[in-house]
């Protein structure tokens, strides 16, 4: 399933036959695609600077409204300790129009994601207003 989504993203690097988990290096960010029984999830790590756990939980109920992708708590594959992460899955039966809307979404939810947490660990001086961020999908 994770050679389908490289293919219908059109990633340059060419998977390994039968990878079960791979890490797509995407815009700056390192994206870990895992097939699992039921599917296919991406995650990334937002952060593991525990004094930011709080502040960023409390964007998390508006964001689960607004886009599929969860904030979540814990270790994620290969991870020796825990992290903030954020994480969408798609069902095993996905069609590649459905595994390149999956991944639109998620990166989508990356780049709302990553500035905030920049803003809270002091990376940036302040992120600009939602209104300032427009996106007009065909």
């Amino acid at each position: 399933m994770i050679e389908r989504l490289a293919e219908a993203i059109g990633y340059p690097e060419r998977m390994p036959d039968g990878v079960l988990l791979f890490t797509l290096r995407v815009d700056g960010m390192e994206i870990l695609a895992e097939e699992t029984s039921g599917g296919l999830v991406l995650s990334y790590t937002l952060t593991a600077d525990e004094s930011l756990f709080e502040p960023l939980a409390k964007f998390a109920a508006g964001r689960i409204l607004r886009e599929n992708a969860i904030v979540a708590y814990g270790k994620r594959v290969g991870a020796t300790d825990p992290a903030m992460f954020l994480w969408q899955d798609a069902p095993s039966d996905a069609d590649a129009r459905t595994l390149v809307r999956l991944f639109e979404t998620f990166m989508d939810s990356c780049d709302w994601w990553r500035p905030r947490v920049d803003a809270l660990s002091g990376k940036t001086a302040e992120v600009a207003s939602s209104r300032e961020h427009v996106m007009i999908r065909p």
